[in-house]
């Protein structure tokens, strides 16, 4: 069990190294949302009216809602820059040397993505601090009940990032291919618009929101910032994660994927 937590803190603690001395990814994660959140809610406001639709109580500004989504957005672009990074380790050998090791390949991969979603974590709470300061707030206490919810949500899209990059054999791929995943995954949910606003304008749209996982991240972000329980966005989230989890696991088998790939 030592070995095991030794792996744990040895990868984890390179992560936190990397992020530390790339400062330009922590601001670039917070620019993203703060983009959304400070211009185009402005010009969006008056066009996308909202009703009363739950966890709200009453009716809250088009700022308010998108926060949830923008979170979200936070652990999708910071799931796959950690993904590019692994695609990079991969092209150098790092990666290669670290599934040689006698420990259980599952047990590094979740290490990897253990280290990866807790710097996600931390730059949501970042921007959540700065939207603060913007006088757009939840109630206090559901910004510690998300915690969860974040750490599970960066978890299924750093799975999905790995499943991507065990799938991309060279680094000058990989930028095209997370553009292909996250916008469509970005727009075809409900971070930017409910999804009754989707149903209204088209149902096959509504349909693919409905089944993007994202979108379900979205949502059990959203309750649990305001302290209620989604049981049906959490076990969708669940579910992905496994799944993305299981074909990562599957991908980055050294006698089927990487080392096949370097033959």
């Amino acid at each position: 069990m030592s070995g095991w937590l030794i792996a744990l803190r040895a990868i984890v603690g390179r992560e936190f190294l990397r992020f530390i001395h790339q400062r330009e990814r922590f601001l670039s994660a917070l620019v993203r949302p703060l983009v959304w959140l400070l211009i185009f809610a402005a010009g969006f406001r008056a066009a996308l009216g909202l009703s009363i639709i739950p966890p709200y109580q009453t009716y809250i500004t088009y700022e308010t809602y998108i926060v949830p989504g923008l979170c979200a957005m936070i652990l999708l672009f910071n799931g796959m820059q950690s993904s590019l990074s692994l695609v990079y380790d991969r092209e150098m050998g790092s990666m290669r040397l670290l599934l040689t090791s006698p420990l259980p390949r599952w047990w590094l991969l979740f290490c990897r993505l253990l280290g990866a979603s807790a710097i996600s974590v931390l730059q949501v709470y970042a921007f959540l601090a700065i939207a603060a300061l913007f006088d757009i707030t939840m109630p206090l206490w559901g910004y510690v009940a998300v915690l969860p919810g974040l750490f599970l949500g960066g978890l299924m899209l750093g799975a999905l990032g790995l499943v991507l990059s065990s799938l991309v054999r060279q680094l000058e791929n990989f930028a095209g291919v997370m553009n292909f995943v996250i916008f469509p995954m970005f727009f075809l949910s409900s971070a930017l618009y409910p999804l009754w606003k989707m149903a209204e304008s088209s149902e096959l749209l509504y349909g693919i929101c409905a089944l993007n996982p994202f979108t379900h991240v979205v949502e059990l972000i959203r309750f649990l910032l305001y302290l209620q329980f989604n049981l049906g966005a959490l076990l969708w989230v669940v579910g992905s994660t496994v799944v993305f989890g299981l074909l990562a696991h599957w991908g980055y088998d050294p006698a089927r994927g990487l080392m096949k790939r370097k033959v």
